[in-house]
């Protein structure tokens, strides 16, 4: 994990409010049908601006810490942000300190290993803590990189 000026970004997207434990029981996680959604063939054709590939997963609104509950984003950066679709929502992203993790590797292991080792950090008060306030995961085609806003 290395500290690095994560840039503003707008995110246009699908929503959900959810809480780690909810997403640990397969009965109760809302993670996977969104991103089912998001990851739809054409889910975001018909949203004008896109500023590149990759999808997005914003972090947001967390109720305390990694215990409480968030709102998870997962979408398309855009330049602007259009007349919005039924169902979406835009987030503006701030520009932050974040700490940069990489996620490489078979998915999504991949990616819950590298949340882990961010809540490890955080549980075992690393420096820089966490700041709880915007989160950003990055997908891209050779991996996953976390922005954890510190």
């Amino acid at each position: 994990m290395d500290v690095t000026e994560r840039t503003e970004l707008t995110v246009v997207g699908y929503v959900v409010r959810t809480n780690n434990a909810d997403e640990m029981d397969p009965a109760r996680a809302k993670l996977p049908a969104l991103w089912q959604r998001a990851g739809a063939p054409g889910a975001f054709a018909h949203v004008p601006g896109r500023v590149d590939e990759n999808l997005y997963a914003v972090l947001t609104d967390y109720e305390s810490d990694h215990n409480g509950a968030y709102t998870q984003i997962v979408g398309i950066g855009v330049r602007t942000v259009p007349r919005l679709p039924e169902g979406m929502v835009a987030v503006r992203v701030p520009a932050v300190q974040a700490l940069r993790v990489e996620a490489r590797g078979q998915m999504p292991q991949a990616l819950v290993e590298a949340w882990q080792r961010v809540w490890k950090h955080t549980e075992s008060g690393g420096t820089p803590p966490r700041a709880f306030t915007t989160d950003l995961e990055v997908h891209h085609p050779e991996g996953v990189d976390l922005y954890v806003a510190v």
